[in-house]
């Protein structure tokens, strides 16, 4: 697999949430250099909970292996706040190690964390988030993986102080930075003028960030487009628009030109490879195999 170090250094790629390894086929096979699990969709399409740190390093961690045994691009995963303290952290990475993933986020948000588009955050200190990202170097057992910062500081302190912030958290290891909640295209500039550094943008919807292009931000200087919870809303509404149907009419035959078929799911599953190992299984057996 080609490393995300070795991808963002020739151009700006585009990384997509994926709320499912079954997604996560897709968004490779439409040729995307990575894919994202967002902490965000983790808690509300698989656990119905609200993104506020309630879901456990375990069940992150085997979300994570089903996207990393799913896809053979690289797999960025959010990991909040990192669990708890420096100890913590260290847990956090080594297994995410474990689990393949690319990339590890961590955020410097205090629990219990919100959402970083909304009001009300606060956040620990600049020490306390470069102990925790020393922890991180010190767990890391790969050099390839990499570790990205995100700072919410724009929201709650200010643009000076997620500047500052983001130079100390390079110093204190990482390798990326991500400017939460950005509030339009000059922070963006300013941001990327002020940090020398590949930088995440994060474009998710209804949020306090333009919706600024992948060229725009290539051209600004960011290494990294995040889609975090499109493909989830887009899903949603979908579902939302399909379940109205089948409560009017007690049929889903108007919605089957909107479906995925049978024949194209079991090709994005790759079904057939594994009917052929069956087979091959069974050769010399007497029996037929039902």
């Amino acid at each position: 697999m080609t490393t995300l170090h070795e991808i963002v250094s020739s151009h700006t790629i585009e990384v997509v949430g994926a709320p499912n390894a079954l997604t996560a086929r897709m968004i490779e096979r439409f040729g995307f250099d990575a894919v994202y699990l967002s902490g965000a969709s983790l808690s509300s399409s698989v656990l119905g909970l609200p993104d506020i740190g309630l879901f456990t390093l375990t069940e992150l961690v085997q979300h994570a292996r089903h996207l990393t045994r799913s896809v053979d691009i690289p797999v960025i995963v959010d990991a909040d706040t990192g669990f708890g303290d420096v100890s913590n952290v260290e847990h956090t990475v080594e297994e995410l190690q474990m689990a393949g993933v690319a990339a590890i986020q961590l955020e410097d948000q205090e629990l219990p964390k919100r959402c970083g588009h909304l009001s009300g955050k606060s956040l620990i200190s600049t020490d306390a988030m470069c102990s925790k990202l020393r922890a991180a170097v010190a767990a890391r057992s790969d050099d390839n993986l990499v570790l990205i910062a995100r700072t919410d500081a724009r929201g709650v302190s200010g643009m000076e102080n997620a500047i500052d912030r983001a130079k100390k958290y390079l110093d204190a290891g990482a390798d990326w930075i991500f400017p939460e909640a950005l509030i339009n295209e000059a922070e963006f500039e300013q941001f990327a003028n002020e940090i020398n550094a590949p930088l995440v943008a994060n474009m998710t919807e209804f949020g306090k960030s333009p919706l600024l292009t992948v060229t725009q931000l290539s051209e600004l200087g960011y290494a990294a487009v995040l889609f975090p919870v499109t493909l989830q809303r887009v899903a949603m509404r979908a579902v939302d628009a399909a379940l109205a149907v089948i409560a009017s009419e007690g049929s889903q035959t108007e919605l089957l030109d909107l479906m995925q078929t049978r024949e194209e799911l079991y090709d994005l599953l790759d079904y057939e490879d594994f009917e052929q190992r069956d087979r091959t299984y069974f050769q010399g057996n007497s029996h037929d195999h039902e």
